[in-house]
């Protein structure tokens, strides 16, 4: 019988995820998607192949797996983070905020590289958890239209121009805050 990790199975199953998720962030940083194997990935988990393939069974069932972890702890934080805004221009700056100041600690994204390499059920999967991210700068857009406090023409394609401006890596969150803000104000 496998050795479990932790108190129960519940913590075996949570704490054999993360050193998987970490293994494969950290291989990812060393090399491409498709040179990566699932021998690396138990080796850099420092768990067993056989134990690897009762929890995943294939790489891109970890890379699924990850990007809903990532997805999940993102979508609690930025809810949590919404809470105590009550109008749409608080609610969408503290969004854009929260996206670039939480950018660096989150892969959600994993790029186009890897998602190029991935099955049509495996990005099919991935984007279901984008779209969830998504669904709440479309509440608030929606909402800020409503109330007159946004311009708002075409909510899908806002909601892809945000997202656009939101990945630039060297933008503050001051600066990126007053771009959003003023592409959205009524004139």
């Amino acid at each position: 019988m496998p050795k479990i990790i932790g108190d129960s199975l519940e913590e075996h199953r949570a704490t054999m995820r993360r050193r998987v998720f970490d293994a494969l962030v950290e291989l990812l940083r060393e090399r491409p998607f498709d040179l990566i194997t699932m021998a690396d990935l138990a080796t850099h988990a420092g768990v067993g192949r056989s134990s690897l393939y009762n929890h995943f069974k294939d790489k891109e069932a970890v890379v699924v797996a990850f990007a809903t972890d990532e997805t999940s702890r993102y979508l609690e934080q930025l809810n949590a983070s919404l809470a105590d805004r009550t109008t749409p221009t608080e609610r969408l700056e503290t969004y854009v905020r929260h996206h670039v100041d939480t950018s660096k600690d989150f892969h959600i994204g994993l790029g186009p590289e890897l998602r190029a390499m991935l099955s049509p059920e495996s990005v099919t999967a991935m984007r279901e958890h984008v779209v969830a991210v998504e669904q709440v700068l479309r509440q608030i857009l929606v909402d800020g239209a409503a109330s007159g406090e946004f311009t708002v023409d075409d909510v899908d394609a806002t909601v892809s121009l945000l997202h656009a401006t939101l990945s630039a890596r060297h933008a503050s969150a001051d600066t990126t805050t007053r771009f959003v803000l003023a592409a959205v104000s009524p004139s």
